[in-house]
């Protein structure tokens, strides 16, 4: 939800994207589910309709594969200019269907739209645009909305499978500005990046590598041919998509070119907004966090030498510096996301908002590893990473991302590849055998490796805390510890038990005051994603999303209109139920803190603006704010042993420095108000990295001369 990188608008990707914000979603869906599509009337596109007749049908089925196998396809017969679509993706517990038809007119504009179908989540999709003359009409389950339009505009649906990005492509290439505004709002337009001729031994192919931008923080990659019409794209290693006729070794041609693209995209964006003073860096008029004791040390002057805080002083004599006055901000070290599923331009989000650490929680090796050099090098901006080795049981319902595995000795072996290149910490997923966890554990632990993950189906997390388990991922899985053993978590269930259920459990009862010993007792530490999991249960088709609305008008409106989407099927008469469970979840980290079990703050989302939530969160949920921040910070560095070296301001730690306009140890809102950010030499302005990305920054930053 991880989140990684979200809102991607190629076929796939745009779905992908949004799905996999969150590592903890759901969705069960059966055929029943699925609209059939019926084409808008629509009288002033008769004409256009009608020459269909003669027109030449073209149809093009296309495989999406995952890391291992096939995961889905797409299908997208085109006749004139109307282009209808079918698509069918899953992985996991989750299964999207969806169906679209839209026309356009000679320009490619569209001219009516519809889109139907099932959310990976379990909403329904039904939306239509239509438009005639010069008034253009939309609806939803998420919004409505009419406009006069001058001149031309591009509807953007809200969902749907990607095939209007081709008409897109055409309407930006026969603008004379090579820009397109866009329907509710917003303009787009396109990058050329690189060309490639593909060979299957029967045909030749030429296709272009195309960004859109306008939709989302970076542009959205993909290969077209020379009629703009979509041809592959590469999910970002998590998933591919191309047509048959042409295998995964032309897919993974096309992948390494298009990573190359993209890094130096992000390459180019780096040099631009990653400011490093040769020098070394002293800041003054500081008042900075101590984590460690929660208490505000004012007037303070910093001093950065290679990257590291060499003294702390209330006056530090003038030299050759580069000078940060911090004109009485508050300073508190980097913040950790301990809950990442990054993609490389996750940096863009995470660095403005002061997150200088990640654990990545799922990733597949390449990606993760080329992140992680990249951050390291300036090629990219990026934080610290540290990494989790993901592993799965074969199944249906199998996540195919990091070692899927068949076997216990199999799932053994995996644990020292994983351990042979770097890993510290396995993360298990749900499909795991629960008779392999004592053992597996017993193997990670004596290769020196952690165990996390989900609890297995068909156990409790009591049972995989006494096998061996060292973490918990996620707040559902602690309240389905007492909702029943013998649930299939691998389903929906893991979703909807707690959604209906966490509220009536008595969080002061002897069951839970016993569950918390033992957490304390086996040192177990809990990740729990609270906020990803509010948005889950809290979101309604139409409204803002609660967990977001702070940060709504700040984002790019196409991105923003993402979080007006339900995510699952929730009835009118379940919604008290899910509602008060919401609120349960943040009662249920509150009892975990007090009982003196570890508790460590990640996203599962969108990067940067989560963790400010999750954080946001604890506070509202009653721990205090200087312990919310300890949590976010050296706590989170003792959890992945590296407290030595970072996770709080003091003499000898590397330098990572976030200046906040205001104090959250009075408010955990200012933690939105972040104006500097310090990260060994480098120095980030957020207002300037997201007026880049188009986001609206939260507050000025500070200046500085190199």
């Amino acid at each position: 939800m991880s989140s990684k990188t979200i809102f991607k608008v190629a076929a796939v990707t745009l779905l992908v994207s949004q799905l996999l914000a969150c590592d903890e979603q759901k969705n069960e869906q059966t055929s029943e589910q699925v609209a059939q599509v019926s084409q808008t009337d629509n009288s002033s596109n008769n004409t256009s309709q009608n020459t269909q007749q003669d027109a030449v049908t073209q149809f093009t089925k296309y495989n999406i594969y995952n890391k291992e196998d096939q995961a889905g396809s797409l299908s997208v017969e085109q006749s004139g200019n109307v282009y209808s679509s079918d698509m069918e993706l899953g992985w996991n517990n989750r299964v999207v269907k969806m169906q679209e038809v839209i026309t356009v007119d000679e320009q490619g504009y569209i001219t009516s739209q519809t889109v139907k179908g099932v959310s990976a989540f379990g909403a329904p999709i039904d939306e239509s645009f239509n438009q005639k003359g010069s008034i253009a009409q939309w609806q939803s389950t998420n919004e409505q909305g009419e406009e006069k339009v001058e001149g031309k505009k591009f509807y953007v649906a809200m969902d749907g499978t990607g095939v209007a990005n081709s008409a897109l492509l055409k309407a930006i290439s026969n603008s004379e500005t090579g820009k397109v505004d866009l329907l509710p709002s917003g303009q787009a337009g396109m990058i050329k990046l690189d060309s490639v001729t593909l060979d299957n031994g029967t045909e030749k192919k030429t296709v272009h590598l195309i960004g859109i931008t306008g939709f989302g923080f970076s542009p959205d990659f993909a290969w077209y041919d020379d009629d703009y019409n979509f041809f592959a794209t590469d999910g970002g290693g998590w998933f591919g998509v191309i047509p048959e006729g042409w295998g995964r070794e032309h897919l993974e041609q096309l992948q390494e070119i298009q990573k190359k693209a993209d890094n130096q995209y992000l390459k180019d964006l780096a040099d631009k907004l990653i400011h490093t003073s040769e020098k070394p860096i002293l800041v003054t008029n500081a008042n900075y966090v101590d984590v460690i004791t929660g208490k505000l040390v004012e007037g303070q002057s910093i001093l950065v030498e290679d990257g590291r805080i060499s003294k702390i002083a209330s006056d530090i004599p003038a030299g050759d510096y580069t000078e940060v006055d911090a004109n009485g901000k508050t300073l508190i070290p980097g913040l950790w996301d301990m809950h990442g599923h990054l993609s490389k331009s996750d940096g863009l989000l995470n660095m403005p908002a002061g997150v200088t650490n990640v654990r990545d929680m799922g990733n597949t090796h390449d990606n993760i590893v080329d992140i992680e050099r990249m951050s390291e090098n300036n090629e990219i901006m990026g934080s610290d990473v540290y990494r989790s080795g993901f592993m799965d049981r074969e199944s249906p319902y199998a996540m195919k991302m990091g070692k899927t595995v068949d076997s216990l000795e199999s799932a053994k072996a995996a644990v020292d590849w994983y351990a042979e290149n770097g890993y510290p910490q396995i993360k298990t997923y749900s499909s795991m055998e629960p008779e392999w966890i004592k053992p597996l554990a017993e193997h990670i632990h004596s290769k020196g490796l952690k165990l996390s993950g989900h609890i297995p189906a068909f156990m409790t997390a009591e049972e995989a805390i006494n096998a061996g388990f060292d973490e918990i991922q996620h707040i559902n899985m602690i309240f389905l510890n007492f909702l029943g053993k013998n649930i299939d978590t691998r389903q929906r269930l893991r979703f909807t038990i707690p959604g209906e259920k966490a509220h009536e459990l008595d969080l002061n009862s002897k069951e839970v005051n016993d569950f918390m010993a033992l957490l304390k007792e086996k040192g177990t530490v809990i990740d729990p994603t609270v906020s990803v999991f509010r948005s889950l249960l809290l979101a309604e088709a139409g409204k803002v999303d609660p967990e977001n609305a702070a940060i709504y008008e700040h984002l790019p409106v196409t991105v923003a209109r993402n979080f007006k989407k339900a995510w699952m099927d929730i009835k009118p008469e379940e919604r008290d139920a899910y509602n008060k469970s919401a609120d349960a979840m943040v009662a249920m980290v509150k009892k975990l803190h007090d009982s003196g079990v570890t508790v460590v703050p990640g996203t599962d989302s969108i990067a940067g603006f989560t963790l400010h939530r999750e954080l946001i969160l604890y506070s509202q949920g009653g721990i205090s704010n200087a312990d919310v921040l300890k949590l976010a910070t050296i706590t989170s560095a003792e959890v992945v042993g590296n407290e030595e070296n970072v996770g709080s301001i003091e003499e000898g730690k590397q330098a990572d420095l976030v200046f906040i306009d205001g104090n959250p140890l009075e408010d955990m809102n200012d933690i939105r108000q972040v104006a500097l950010v310090i990260k060994g030499q480098n120095l980030y302005k957020p207002d300037e990295i997201y007026e880049e990305i188009g986001v609206k920054p939260f507050t000025k930053s500070v200046d500085f001369e190199l």
